[in-house]
Parts: structure tokens; sequence; C-alpha cells
């Protein structure tokens, strides 16, 4: 295994601290004036925190809603049209991970010369968009850290990743008063998330020793938080769940994920539930797929969490009160869930060669009934 990955990509700047959302207008006027900031629910049902950052002097910056649900490519196209528009200099996302995700697509694409669907289908990017600035209201998709938008074309049903080095966030704001914001599905869900993350790419076959220590740590945390943050989320527990999503983040952006993330977009996209969920119900079948290639580490995910990780997963699950979504449904479209599974880079990097049988085995544990 080396011992750093080929390239590391790190945000440019890391604020953490309670309030730190309040640096963001003296942060984003160091790449100019103009800017458009997306926002979630949460923000929005917060009033005083959204009205602070519209009058911040000096700037003139355009509050932009997102409608929630996980972003699609049409409103990406038109956040991008919105941000042209205002001539934008940057583009802030303060949210969840669908929000930054949003964002930052709008951002990195700013300057491209093709339509958000040619990058969606794998175009290289042709040149830098403008800034991305980060401040995740969630503890979960890591987005904050990592060079990569997921967007849903509802066209096709695809739900896919634009990757490139310069969507990067030049600045990342930590805020546990923001996460302190989100609701108890989202944090359970959210929550999972991370935690599947940082499992993924401790155990993917593109690990190195700087993405382990990363993930180990950040599991760390987020099992030894979550329950506590789910239960009064607020103090200590904010924080930490923050850390160690932005940890899992930084390990995903250098080694990859797995199957849980190569199967959990098509059944995402199709039956409308949120990424979170389809991991966390995931999660427990692909550590038992992989134990055989996962060998040391095994133990090693069980010494994070202290005790067994399958164990731990199970149980999270049950005291977090995640349901099983899929539970005696018909599996539509079982053939293109298969094929994208397969074609998936998270897939690429899963710690154990992935073949059409075991995808077949996972659809039929998370579909049969009494599960």
């Amino acid at each position: 295994m080396q011992a750093m990955p080929g390239i590391s990509l790190f945000p440019g700047k890391v604020l953490s601290s309670s309030g730190a959302l309040g640096q963001l207008p003296s942060e984003a006027r160091a790449f100019g004036s103009r800017g458009v900031v997306v926002y979630g629910r949460a923000l929005g049902q917060s009033g005083g925190l959204l009205a602070r950052l519209a009058k911040a002097p000096g700037m003139e910056m355009l509050m932009h809603a997102h409608a929630g649900g996980e972003p699609t490519l049409a409103e990406a196209e038109s956040l991008l049209a919105l941000a042209r528009a205002h001539r934008a200099d940057w583009i802030a996302g303060v949210g969840g991970g669908s929000v930054m995700d949003l964002a930052k697509s709008a951002a990195g694409l700013f300057n491209a010369a093709m339509p958000l669907s040619a990058y969606h289908d794998g175009a290289a990017l042709e040149k830098p968009g403008i800034p991305f600035l980060a401040a995740p209201t969630t503890a979960g998709t890591g987005s904050e850290a990592t060079p990569n938008a997921v967007l849903t074309n509802t066209v096709t049903g695809r739900k896919k990743s634009i990757r490139d080095a310069s969507l990067v966030a030049r600045v990342a704001l930590l805020d546990p008063d923001l996460a302190a914001l989100c609701p108890r599905p989202v944090i359970a869900h959210s929550g999972m998330d991370a935690i599947t993350q940082a499992v993924e790419a401790f155990t993917s076959r593109k690990a190195t020793s700087l993405s382990d220590a990363l993930c180990r740590e950040g599991l760390r945390l987020l099992a030894g938080n979550l329950e506590s943050f789910h239960a009064v989320p607020e103090g200590g527990a904010a924080g930490a769940m923050l850390c160690g999503s932005f940890m899992a983040g930084l390990g995903l952006a250098m080694a990859r994920l797995g199957l849980v993330h190569g199967i959990a977009h098509p059944l995402g996209a199709r039956f409308g539930v949120p990424h979170g969920h389809v991991c966390a119900v995931a999660l427990p079948l692909a550590l038992e797929l992989n134990r055989p290639a996962i060998g040391a580490k095994y133990e090693t995910l069980g010494s994070a969490v202290g005790c067994d990780i399958i164990e731990f997963v199970e149980g999270l699950i049950r005291r977090l009160g995640i349901k099983q979504p899929f539970r005696g449904k018909p599996i539509r479209d079982r053939e293109a869930i298969v094929r994208e599974t397969l074609a998936s880079g998270s897939t690429a990097a899963n710690p154990k060669s992935v073949e059409r049988a075991d995808v077949e085995w996972m659809l039929d544990r998370l579909f049969q009934p009494g599960r």
C-alpha cells in the first residue's frame, strides 16, 4: 500500500468553530464582491443567519434557495445561468450534501464551453470555474472536502459524479451551530453516509497510509458521537460529527469508495430513497460480502467502533430507527441497476472484485420480504 496518494486534494482553507458561518463574507471577499449563496431549508428557516449574510457590507450576494431533494442536472443548469447573469465571482453552498453539490457544480462549470450534461457523461472540464465555498449543515456527505459533485439526470435516470480538481472548496466553514439545525431523520441518514464513507475508503483497494489515518480517526469520531448528536443535536457532539465527516470526505477523495456507493446511486435515483438511507441498509451486506478481502482491516474497523463492525452498524441502524425502505418491493429496472453498479467508479475501488452475482445477491437481500 502506498503511503501517499499520487494526487492529494485539500480545501484551500478550513475554519472550524462555533459561528464560523459569519466569516463567509470576509473569506469570499478575497475572490470578489459578487457572489451567489445557495442555501437549504435549515438555513432558510433560521431567519437571522440568512439575513445577516445578505446584509454583509460591500458585498453583492444573491441568495438562492434549493427546493429540496437530491440535485438534478436541470437545477444545476438553472443555477449556472443565474450565476452567470449575476456575473458572480464565487458561489457558496450552505446546506447539506445536495446544496453543496449543486453550488459546487455551478461554480466548477461556470466557464465550461459545453452543456452540463456533457460533463455528467464524462467529458473533461476544459478550464477551471470560479471559487466554491462550503458550509455544511449536515455531518454526512463530506462534500466540503471532495472534488466531485453528484447530480441526477432526470431524463435518463442516471445519478453520477462530475469530478475535477477545480471543484474542491477554496474555503470550508465547519460550524457546529449549523449542524444543530439539522432534522433528526437527516442526522441519522447523513451520519450513516459518513460512516459508510469512512469504512469504504478505509477498505478501498486504492487506500493509502494517509487516507487510512483519516478514515480510521473519522470513523472513531462518527461512531462515538452519532447517537448522542441524534438525541441532542448540539454541543461537542456536533463539532465531532462535522470533523469526522470532513476527515472521511478527505479520505474518500484520495481512496474512492466501494460497492455500497456503487449500488446506492442507481437505487436512490430509481426509488427516491435518500442517499444516506440506502447506504445505511446496504453497508452491513457489503461488509459481509467483502470481509474475506478486507483481511486484518476488519479487526481495525472493530477497534475503531468498540465491537464487531457489522454488529455495530446493524445495532446503530436499529437504535436510530432507520427502516428498511426496499423490503418486499419489486425490483424495477433490475438489469440496469446491475449494469450501472458494475460500471461505477466506486465499485471499481471495492476491496473484492465485484461480479454480477455479487450485485444480484445484494439486491435479493435488500428487496427480500421480511428482511
